[in-house]
């Protein structure tokens, strides 16, 4: 596309999204209101991100795919030029006076801010990350986009596949400048996480090109296009080919020398205590995922008092059902391995545990009326994560449902090992997943009207992983889990949430090796060690994420009490839903006033 096409298109853009009437100087001189400015954020943002762009489809029913052909930057160059970009933002709306705006208007603003000055702070410690692990980053991320998220339905969306492929080189490139900068200033991952990396990305290009993921999704999908005739196919074919062997099996082969090279300076020191002012980095990640100014030793605790209160619980369930209960790790590992609670190792056996989880989502989504109000108009489904990325991926995600509809909220179950997937615990999995955990959270999101776009997709770890915790609990103080198994498997989620809080804080505040860390776990849940070992490395490379689980569950169980207590043990539950889910995404200080807020209007009324 030449550069005069794609700068039309992208003023055109700009006018569609920011408003025909606005445009011009909401988007290049100063807003004339505060709406235009909430307007003018998310526009420039998603103007510099085409992959964002790609996921959300709001342009596409537009008629407008400019966007569909390109890969976001990922230079250090471009995190230094949004970095500066957020502070002027930040400044910008600083300028407005909050107390004169109206209430909706004052909490949008209140959002933002918040939003804004978090990441402004987060601009210190611009390279203390580790963008290529085991969880993800351009080598698994890049493949999982253009399989999951980039559409295949016309030549248009073939040739963008083709374009976007041909660019990987550039963008393995921009990441590994990033990589050197951090090498730099001593900071390289510890040496697991590049021995899963190395492996990861050899299993990506060792495959013959005709069986490599990129290319077989490729010419299974187009081969379905209609009017895509069978010469066109295979022209796309053959410049995926050249694409693959020219340009992005070299980029992957460089990246895998690097690495090599750099596991010979990786040591084993684990947590971030260990970079350049360490323990002020782990402070503001936990505020970041928590949004809270709780401190590491005061999460530790909480996680320690968890612990030990939902293990009496479980050693009372296990008792009743006739199991010892000294050592619940070893109890918990034995029940883990009995037949009755697990699938065939087979296809047919993968085959029926996606089949069980929409049952369950079915049927919670047909039960769970009384419960809501507001409900998402998109529904819910269950997939199977990639192969090619099951070996270090979760257990279990959730991906949104874009903008248009075109496709509902999937929740994606990792079948590398049907052994981690025991049936006592799927219904909490699809609760917390699916319904009614993140699905109705993002979707509800999704969907609000009367609102600044950035309010339907802006995110806060501890709000959406708090919610889905409470999901659970909420599904199983409901009556979907009468089974006492079915309640087991509850507080093996609740446990596991619990211990997360324990080791986080242990790797990354109190010093704890990677191995102590899995010990301390394994000898309290009795999950399986390789799913022990996954979470720890997760841990790892994401510091302080997650404590955000539980600290969001508990503030939001809080503020259901002071409701109930003010209102009355009957109070409207639904109506609180409806506090905590239709404003979109919030960190936890701003929702605990909203529902203040509520329960003031309520009692008033």
């Amino acid at each position: 596309m030449s550069r005069w096409k794609r700068g039309t298109l992208i003023t055109l853009t700009l006018v569609l999204l920011a408003g025909a009437g606005f445009a011009i100087p909401t988007i290049w001189g100063k807003p004339w209101s505060i709406d235009h400015f909430f307007s003018r954020v998310f526009v420039r943002f998603a103007l510099r991100h085409p992959m964002m762009l790609s996921g959300m489809r709001l342009l596409e029913p537009m008629g407008l795919t400019f966007h569909n052909d390109d890969l976001d930057d990922f230079s250090p160059e471009f995190q230094a030029m949004e970095a500066d970009w957020l502070e002027g933002e930040l400044d910008t709306l600083r300028r407005w006076d909050r107390a004169s705006l109206d209430p909706d208007t004052a909490l949008s603003y209140d959002i933002l801010e918040w939003f804004l000055a978090d990441q402004a702070a987060g601009n210190r410690w611009p390279d203390h990350n580790y963008p290529v692990n085991q969880l993800g980053g351009l080598q698994s991320g890049l493949p999982d986009f253009m399989i999951n998220t980039h559409y295949l339905e016309s030549e248009e969306d073939a040739e963008d596949y083709v374009a976007r492929v041909g660019q990987f080189e550039r963008s393995f490139a921009q990441v590994t400048r990033g990589l050197v900068r951090r090498e730099e200033k001593g900071i390289v991952p510890p040496r697991f996480v590049i021995d899963h990396v190395i492996e990861e990305m050899r299993g990506l290009i060792e495959p013959p090109t005709e069986e490599m993921v990129l290319y077989t999704h490729f010419t299974e999908t187009i081969a379905e296009i209609e009017g895509l005739g069978r010469d066109r196919q295979e022209e796309l074919a053959a410049e995926l080919r050249e694409e693959v062997e020219g340009s992005v099996v070299p980029a992957y082969e460089r990246l895998i020398a690097f690495f090599e090279r750099q596991r010979e300076i990786a040591t084993t020191d684990d947590g971030v205590w260990k970079l350049p002012d360490g323990a002020e980095f782990y402070a503001w990640t936990l505020r970041h995922h928590t949004t809270t100014d709780l401190t590491p030793d005061q999460i530790h605790r909480i996680g320690l008092s968890e612990v030990e209160r939902i293990q009496a619980e479980m050693r009372r369930i296990l008792a009743a059902e006739g199991y010892p209960t000294d050592d619940l790790a070893a109890t918990m590992n034995g029940l883990n391995e009995e037949a009755r609670f697990l699938y065939p190792d087979s296809d047919d056996g993968r085959a029926a545990i996606i089949a069980d989880f929409q049952a369950i989502i079915d049927e919670v989504d047909a039960g769970i009326d009384p419960l809501f109000d507001v409900q998402p108009e998109s529904g819910a489904t269950v997939k199977r994560v990639p192969e090619f990325r099951q070996a270090t991926a979760p257990g279990a995600y959730y991906d949104a449902p874009p903008f248009d509809g075109s496709k509902p909220g999937t929740f994606y179950i990792n079948l590398r090992d049907v052994k981690e997937v025991p049936k006592f615990g799927m219904r909490t999995l699809a609760y917390h997943e699916a319904i009614p955990g993140h699905h109705f959270q993002i979707a509800v999101a999704q969907e609000l009207q009367g609102v600044p776009f950035f309010r339907r997709i802006i995110p806060f770890t501890s709000y959406s992983e708090g919610w889905a915790l409470y999901a659970e609990q909420l599904a199983a103080e409901n009556g979907f889990q009468e089974d006492p198994y079915d309640r087991l498997g509850y507080l093996t989620a609740q446990l596991f949430r619990a211990v997360r809080l324990v080791v986080d804080t242990g790797i990354h505040s109190r010093r704890w090796t990677r191995e102590a860390a899995i010990e301390y776990m394994l000898a309290n849940t009795g999950m399986p060690a390789g799913d022990v070992v996954a979470e720890i490395e997760r841990y790892i490379v994401n510091p302080g994420q997650a404590c955000a689980y539980m600290v969001g569950q508990l503030q939001i169980l809080k503020l259901r009490t002071l409701a109930q207590q003010a209102l009355g043990p009957e109070s409207d539950l639904a109506a609180f839903h409806d506090v905590v889910l239709t404003h979109g995404a919030v960190p936890l200080e701003i929702l605990e006033r909203l529902v203040d807020e509520w329960i003031a209007e309520q009692r008033s009324g």
